[in-house]
């Protein structure tokens, strides 16, 4: 059996996920990786076969969506060019996690294909939504990689369709510890916008940045680059995280026990609809990067025991490979 394993790039929880599936799925078939997007800080385990620029989601400094350098930082003739002459006729399944390029050209060959994605969740109407929609980030969820055969990864699961999340092995191996500081990734504010308002709250917070390379310290404020080994020492011995409203994130930071304050992308409404699901499971959120709501979640005690069993060999054993 010959498989292609295609994931999404913008992003580390696509990542992390891959670090996991990929392995499983080399012990049951021949793999070929393809990966597309540039704006994860993730790096990927495994060697990958084919890699493209793709079409990736970017942000400004305030905690948005970017439109402009969405439209001006993607090569939208390339993609193009891409998804007409990807070669996939040679595989016997094609596995999609978000990633837009194999989507749109199985969908133009009508070639079979499974999405396995936190973003397929999103698809069940059981799956917790904020009341008021946004019609163009359904329409965003709905045709950013258009699929029909869907198996999706969520908090809990709403749905048999939706499986609870995976939990990379590199995080089940902590030991964790609460040693009184609290880490922050906020991948889509600035430096100067985090700082400005966390060293009004006088708890130590050790923030993970894209935009440096260098250690610096401002008050109560520490700032690191990306460092995969460093944040997980960090991660396994802080009280909490306040992070963006993705999915691996917080999934993981539920699953130590952490406590979990997340701040949706502005118009991202994939993150929105997170939000409103770890809301629902009492988890505390903001739309904004705000003193008084942040002071308030650090002198919360906060704890929700989460049950994220390691089935996902049996996902891809019995809900995959029999596709």
């Amino acid at each position: 059996m010959k498989i292609l394993y295609a994931f999404q790039g913008t992003g580390n929880g696509h990542i992390a996920r891959a670090q996991e599936i990929i392995p499983i799925l080399k012990k049951y078939a021949s793999v070929d990786t393809l990966i597309s997007g540039h704006q994860s800080q993730l790096t990927i385990d495994s060697p990958i076969d084919f890699y493209h620029k793709g079409i990736s989601l970017l942000y400004n400094k305030t905690g948005g969506i970017s439109y402009k350098k969405i439209i001006t930082d993607n090569n939208f003739l390339e993609a193009l060019k891409t998804i007409r002459e990807i070669e996939l006729k040679q595989y016997d399944l094609i596995i999609n996690d978000y990633e837009p390029l194999t989507g749109w050209a199985c969908k133009l060959r009508k070639l079979k294909m499974l999405e396995l994605s936190h973003q397929a969740s999103m698809s069940f109407k059981e799956t917790p939504k904020p009341a008021k929609k946004d019609f163009l980030g359904e329409l965003v969820l709905k045709y950013y990689v258009p699929s029909r055969y869907r198996i999706g990864f969520h908090f809990e699961s709403y749905h048999p369709q939706i499986k609870k999340p995976v939990i990379r092995r590199k995080i089940r191996n902590l030991h964790p510890d609460k040693k009184g500081f609290y880490i922050v990734y906020l991948p889509s504010f600035s430096d100067e916008n985090i700082t400005k308002v966390l060293k009004q709250i006088p708890v130590e917070w050790k923030v993970f940045s894209k935009y440096t390379k260098l250690h610096d310290r401002t008050g109560n404020v520490e700032i690191f680059p990306i460092d995969e080994l460093h944040f997980l020492e960090c991660f396994q011995n802080c009280e909490g995280i306040l992070c963006n409203a993705g999915f691996e994130g917080p999934a993981e930071a539920l699953f130590m026990d952490k406590k979990l304050f997340v701040i949706p992308i502005h118009n991202q409404y994939e993150q929105e609809c997170n939000a409103c699901a770890l809301d629902n499971m009492g988890i505390m959120n903001s739309k904004i990067l705000e003193v008084h709501e942040i002071r308030n979640w650090v002198v919360t005690d906060q704890h929700l025991q989460v049950q994220y069993p390691d089935d996902i060999e049996d996902i891809i054993v019995n809900d995959v490979l029999t596709f």
